[in-house]
């Protein structure tokens, strides 16, 4: 039976803006869905989250990070890193039950000097709900990175006049169009003109 999988995004800020919180909520229903944990690791005490995503099923707050959560297991850790010499593979679902994304305030680096294992998600930056879907499809749907359809940079129409692209890749959905967070594109059309700065 393959164990239990765990998704930790590392959460240093003391505010959860818009577009996190609409992310973890996304991460949170997938990963529960999914029979797997997702956690926000290296959490402020004083954090403050909006309602919406403390009433989130599946979400755990850790205030430690994972060097410390993970200390006694870190050889089943892996850390998402666009700098690591190999791809995340299906088969890495039998050497790893930890996945671990930097997240915003990104702290990759300094896990990966700290001796983290870290696999690449391909060439291309991506949101951090996608990156976590993507590797959920890789180790529990055990698909290949390179079968996965994705979608770079995709313009987004904000009215009859006015597109803007965001620079990321997502995942394909069969419609052809981004997979998004529910309300993310309304967040984008509603905040366009104060650049995405401002939304994270």
């Amino acid at each position: 039976m393959a164990s239990q999988k765990t998704y930790v995004v590392e959460h240093l800020d003391p505010e959860c803006g818009p577009w996190s919180t609409l992310e973890y909520i996304a991460i949170a229903k997938e990963s529960s869905e999914s029979g797997a944990r997702f956690c926000l690791s290296s959490a402020p005490q004083d954090l403050n989250l909006p309602e919406s995503l403390r009433a989130c099923k599946g979400l755990e707050i850790e205030y430690r990070g994972v060097e410390d959560i993970y200390q006694d297991r870190k050889d089943r850790t892996c850390l998402l890193d666009p700098a690591a010499d190999e791809e995340l593979t299906p088969k890495d679902t039998d050497a790893f039950d930890v996945f671990v994304f930097g997240g915003i305030l990104d702290r990759t680096s300094e896990l990966r000097n700290k001796g983290f294992t870290g696999r690449r998600l391909g060439p291309i930056q991506m949101t951090t709900d996608t990156a976590v879907r993507v590797t959920r499809v890789v180790i529990e749907g055990q698909i290949p990175l390179n079968d996965i359809p994705y979608i770079d940079h995709p313009e987004i129409r904000i009215d009859e006049h006015e597109r803007t692209e965001m620079p990321f890749r997502y995942i394909q959905d069969a419609q052809g169009n981004p997979v998004m967070p529910e309300g993310m594109l309304d967040l984008i059309k509603k905040d366009s003109e104060k650049g995405f700065g401002d939304l994270f």
